[in-house]
């Protein structure tokens, strides 16, 4: 796995539409014909939300939405970035300059990452410059992961252009790493996943060091994907750090309390690894160690016997110094079920029980009442077409109905991605997908007029696509 390189492969691109459009786009916006295509995907993760920066397995799969950039090398030390989409402004700056401005998350600065990823991972002080059409159908800010796609689709044509090699494994940390530009601390989740995809299997996705083993889902049930319509950029808001900081300093709280060596404790896995004890064990002693009340700063700083300025200036990160209270007992408690969830998920997967849909169903809403109650990263409009989900029933928009009745609902269904907007997830027996698919769109979509017009994007049956690639045309 470590070894192996994205794959290359020749087309016609007379013969893919697609390709062919963005050709044509490309010949207009620049006046030549792009040398080679790129395209990443987005991903669904099935389960493990907010744990990959915590050090723990997640078990996502690649969508067959993606990104696409066609790339023409140019003589010039100049990126030239453009996007089919006219909502996204050109953008122009030196190979050789490259800033990217985190207080702003404009669309061009999740290209820079990739583009600067590669540059520094190889110390190159003077680059090649490019000319770049991008082109997405991966709805933005769905929690389909459009902006590490980005940044991975970019990092492999700047790798191309360079005419350099890198394994996925290693493509996927450097992206990984560099979209942390934009300010967003990820786990690498997303860009490993869009980098070490395969067709027809899930992947389990492990961290230190980086590997994917093949999970195979269950036959007779299909992923739907949902889209709340309700936008969520992680570089925009503070939600998404704060998180990964309260995570963080549960972690220290935690090593304290257990007599290791905090000030070294980063991921709440660590704590669970010197200890050597099961993810049960875990929860028994966050609920032993922790309590549910918010922490202060203040209070932090008394029971790890350091300062406020420690505090602020070696564990906070600046976009979490302003934060005056901490969710450390919850956040943890989300953490290590959800990670025991994701093990749970590919036990069922590998022993194939006859009702393996509807463990993995419960599973998931498990999932989204933990993302929902203790970790916070739900919304509204997210719960209700959850709720909708799971519910859908054949004979119309009742949901108070009889229990009987919600047999055609999804086995399961959660919030997948960041949360605070974006997408569901659900579990559906293949048989009832047509009814499910009708009921959703009367119940969530014809009532909101604003889901209306995003539609077409917005709920669709999904299976385990191919990773990252480079096109060349035959």
């Amino acid at each position: 796995m470590a070894a192996e390189e994205p794959t290359t492969r020749r087309v016609q691109v007379a013969e893919h539409p697609r390709l062919l459009k963005l050709k044509e786009m490309f010949n207009s916006k620049f006046g030549s014909t792009p040398k080679f295509y790129v395209r990443a995907p987005g991903r669904v993760n099935i389960i493990g939300e907010h744990i990959d920066y915590c050090g723990y397995s997640v078990l996502p799969m690649a969508v067959e939405q993606d990104m696409l950039i066609a790339v023409e090398p140019v003589k010039t030390h100049t990126l030239q970035l453009a996007n089919t989409n006219p909502l996204y402004p050109d953008f122009s700056t030196s190979a050789n300059n490259i800033h990217i401005d985190k207080t702003k998350p404009l669309w061009h600065n999740y290209f820079l990452c990739g583009f600067k990823g590669i540059q520094e991972h190889f110390g190159l002080s003077k680059s090649t410059g490019m000319n770049c059409l991008v082109d997405g159908n991966i709805p933005p800010g769905s929690g389909l992961s459009s902006s590490s796609a980005l940044v991975c689709c970019a990092g492999l044509a700047t790798l191309a252009v360079l005419g350099m090699s890198l394994s996925k494994v290693e493509l996927a940390e450097i992206c990984a790493k560099s979209e942390r530009y934009v300010g967003t601390e990820g786990g690498g989740m997303d860009q490993s996943i869009s980098f070490l995809a395969e067709e027809g299997t899930a992947k389990l996705i492990e961290f230190s060091p980086l590997r994917a083993t093949d999970v195979r889902l269950p036959s007779g049930a299909v992923f739907v994907i949902a889209n709340s319509c309700v936008e969520a950029n992680k570089a925009a808001s503070s939600h998404f750090n704060v998180r990964v900081m309260e995570c963080r300093l549960a972690a220290k709280v935690l090593a304290k309390h257990k007599g290791l060596r905090w000030d070294k404790v980063l991921r709440l896995e660590e704590v669970q690894t010197k200890l050597g004890i099961s993810l049960q064990e875990m929860l028994l002693v966050t609920e032993d160690a922790l309590h549910a009340e918010p922490y202060s700063r203040e209070e932090i700083c008394r029971y790890l016997g350091i300062s406020l300025e420690e505090l602020r200036t070696q564990i906070l990160t600046p976009n979490t110094q302003d934060e005056l209270t901490f969710k450390l007992y919850q956040r943890a408690k989300h953490v290590y079920s959800e990670a025991a969830r994701v093990l749970q998920f590919k036990q069922v997967c590998e022993e194939a029980p006859h009702n393996a849909i509807q463990l993995l169903g419960e599973l998931m809403n498990q999932s989204h009442r933990s993302c929902r109650d203790m970790y916070e990263c739900s919304c509204p409009e997210l719960d209700q077409l959850v709720d909708i989900c799971r519910l859908a029933i054949s004979t119309g928009l009742h949901f108070c109905g009889h229990r009987d009745q919600w047999k055609f609902g999804a086995k399961g269904s959660r919030l997948t991605g960041a949360g605070w907007g974006g997408c569901t997830v659900s579990l559906v027996p293949a048989d009832m997908l047509s009814s499910f698919l009708t009921n959703v769109y009367e119940a969530y979509y014809r009532r909101n007029s604003r889901s209306l017009a995003l539609e077409k994007h917005s709920l669709f049956a999904t299976k385990p696509g191919g990773g990252a690639l480079v096109f060349l045309e035959a």
